[in-house]
């Protein structure tokens, strides 16, 4: 319904410059961090985390209108990560941002902490909204788009969820509210692993062809690999420019990116690495260069 010709193309960025190799340097650091914090706390969700990164350095470090100085300026562009348990990636994205010391990464999930199991808004710096219960990230996302309009502020609201958190009857509901008022300012991104806690998704529940189905609800739709800054960046830009109806991307990713004994393995859900499986993966993933 909404096949928009957007005018940028894969690998050119028409509004954003940035340094790839930059870009994966980050992605490999928030890769380390993920695994050092759930091995140092005991606990958390490593190959859900490991999927996302890509799309949140590309939000964090190129797109998003953000200021780690003032996180509450009324202009910025707003988040929402709706697959909470995925909050490691997040935790490190924003503390390699600025938003907070990198020093609080390993106090994750200990009593008194400022980063919970789950994103909580009201202890942490650079959140907008409390998540965790699936299903509730495009209706916030809603809520927080609108106000740009009603407020005459135009900025961007982003959402990251789940493609099993589909399965959710809520994001139906957002999907058609959406729609409905057209609101262009609203770009939700899919992680689309093909996993979720239980199993596959579609042996869970037939999900697929989602593209059809969003598009069908009225959604401009593209389809990219979720792990290449390039196509993320410029799939965002396409999605920007859509100004008369929401839009979904389903970034095809891998569960338990770039560790070779955690990706698509889905006993890492959740999982504590041991001593020994930490430093494989830290060696997997390699020096900075």
């Amino acid at each position: 319904m909404y096949n928009v010709l957007c005018n940028v193309f894969w690998g050119l960025s028409m509004n954003y410059s940035y340094d790839a190799h930059y870009l994966q340097k980050i992605a490999t650091q928030i890769r380390k961090d993920i695994l050092t914090m759930i091995y140092e706390c005991g606990d958390g969700h490593p190959a859900p985390s490991l999927s996302i990164v890509e799309m949140l350095v590309s939000l964090y470090f190129v797109v998003m209108k953000i200021d780690p100085k003032n996180p509450d300026y009324p202009e910025r562009d707003r988040f929402i990560l709706s697959k909470g348990h995925a909050c490691p990636a997040l935790y490190s994205v924003l503390a390699r941002k600025g938003f907070f010391s990198v020093g609080e990464l390993p106090t994750l999930r200990t009593l008194h902490s400022n980063l919970q199991g789950h994103p909580y808004q009201r202890k942490t710096k650079g959140l907008d909204a409390t998540t965790g219960s699936l299903g509730h990230g495009i209706s916030l996302g809603i809520g927080m788009a609108l106000a740009s309009y009603y407020l005459n502020t135009p900025y961007f609201t982003y959402v990251i969820i789940g493609d099993g958190e589909q399965e959710e009857g809520l994001i139906w509901e957002a999907a058609i509210t959406a729609a409905k008022y057209k609101i262009g300012r609203l770009i939700v991104f899919v992680d689309c692993n093909g996993l979720q806690s239980g199993g596959f998704v579609n042996e869970i529940s037939a999900l697929y062809p989602l593209e059809t189905k969003w598009q069908a609800f009225g959604w401009h739709c593209q389809s990219i690999d979720g792990h290449n800054f390039d196509q993320i960046i410029s799939a965002i830009e396409c999605a920007q420019s859509v100004d008369n109806a929401p839009s979904i991307i389903f970034g095809k990713t891998i569960k338990g990116k770039g560790i070779s004994f955690i990706e698509n393995n889905n006993d890492w859900h959740k999982k504590v690495p041991k001593k020994e499986e930490l430093e494989q993966a830290l060696n997997e993933l390699g020096d900075l260069i």
